[in-house]
């Protein structure tokens, strides 16, 4: 970013990649909480989410391979029992093990596909950004991996594949097994009421159990990216210097600690306002990721044109794929801000920007940071 357009554009697009994944990470060690509140009733959220906090940021104090092996535990347990509803709603859906469902009715009655018409498809996009956010990630591990010309294009390769199979899939057999109008988001998780079909006992608290390290795995991601962006900003002048500080083992010290005051700041949300605050910091980071990916690819449409070198792995289709990414991701920041049912992510997410646009002015480059522009 700080190639493409210099550094006023780079400090405001950096920081709120951090705000973004800050809010994510505070979000996820509540929900957290809030998963552990299931045993522990007689607990308040902000107790569970600090100790969840602790754990998350504990992991992250270590080198990077106790993250990545964290990582790939929590994952392994995520996508295990994916794999397992899959193929027990496949079982069901098919006829073979026995269930009161109507596939087709389920699917294609109660409105179809769209039964709030487009509109209705624009309103979900929030959370649908919301969810595909980290897919950038990929590019942050860059730096850390090994063999990476050979890693990165099987990687990003794999993530059309791994949506199709770990969002759609399971979507389809959900709304196969029960109407979408009878799914719950208060009650139960979808995937506890599809078990609770062919009544599996003990389901709620394997649910539970899954449930709880999906969102300790994106509090760990989240937790990774937020010191990786401070240490690399601290580089070209753009954070404070002692976000800059490392251990023996390389781990950014100064980014974890500001990050780590930042959940401390959730977690007081959370005593002040339990049954609101995770609702109402959700609706932020759609806008914040859009936002930074309508910047990646219009550093990309700059920069690729310059380059003395093509990248080992390029993306078919440049540059009109870019140019319709840009176009789509911009059109649906448009349709967020115009949304009235988003009015606290508009006037959060523009406020965030006015004092970024702020900073970047006040901030004044320092002798690791040159204007390119």
């Amino acid at each position: 970013m700080h190639k493409a357009f210099g550094f006023r554009t780079s400090i405001m697009i950096g920081w709120l990649y951090w705000i973004n994944w800050m809010i994510v990470t505070v979000v996820e060690i509540l929900a957290a909480g809030s998963f552990l509140q299931y045993w522990f009733p007689q607990i308040p959220l902000w107790v569970l989410a600090g100790l969840c906090g602790l754990f998350i940021v504990g992991i992250n104090l270590f080198q990077v391979s106790l993250y990545g092996e964290f990582e790939f535990w929590f994952a392994g347990i995520k996508i295990g029992a994916i794999i397992v509803f899959i193929i027990l709603g496949l079982l069901i859906l098919f006829g073979i093990v026995p269930s009161p469902a109507d596939p087709m009715k389920n699917l294609f009655g109660h409105g179809g596909f769209f039964p709030h018409g487009f509109g209705g498809m624009i309103s979900a996009l929030l959370v649908v950004i919301f969810s595909y956010g980290g897919s950038e990630l990929i590019g942050l591990t860059v730096t850390e991996a090994k063999d990476v010309e050979h890693v990165l294009p099987k990687v990003i390769k794999s993530v059309v594949s791994r949506v199709i199979m770990f969002y759609i899939l399971p979507i389809i057999i959900i709304c196969g097994m029960m109407p979408w109008s009878s799914v719950s988001a208060t009650e139960s998780s979808p995937f506890v009421q599809v078990f609770e079909t062919v009544g599996l006992p003990g389901v709620p608290h394997l649910m539970n159990f899954v449930l709880m390290t999906a969102v300790l795995s994106a509090a760990n991601s989240g937790i990774y990216a937020t010191t990786r962006t401070l240490y690399a900003m601290a580089e070209r002048g753009e954070a404070p210097g002692f976000v800059r500080k490392l251990s023996k083992s390389g781990v950014p010290l100064g980014g974890i600690a500001l990050t780590t005051s930042f959940l401390a700041v959730g977690v007081v949300l959370a005593y002040l306002s339990p049954s609101q605050i995770i609702n109402q910091l959700m609706s932020i980071p759609g806008f914040t990721i859009c936002l930074v990916w309508i910047a990646i690819c219009a550093a990309e449409l700059k920069l690729r044109p310059s380059y003395k070198q093509l990248p080992f792995f390029k993306m078919a289709g440049f540059p009109y794929m870019t140019i319709v990414g840009l176009v789509a991701l911009s059109l649906i920041f448009v349709t967020f801000v115009i949304n009235a049912a988003n009015l606290v992510g508009t006037v959060t997410c523009l406020a965030i920007m006015a004092i970024l646009i702020a900073v970047s002015f006040l901030v004044k480059p320092n002798e690791n940071s040159h204007e390119s522009m």
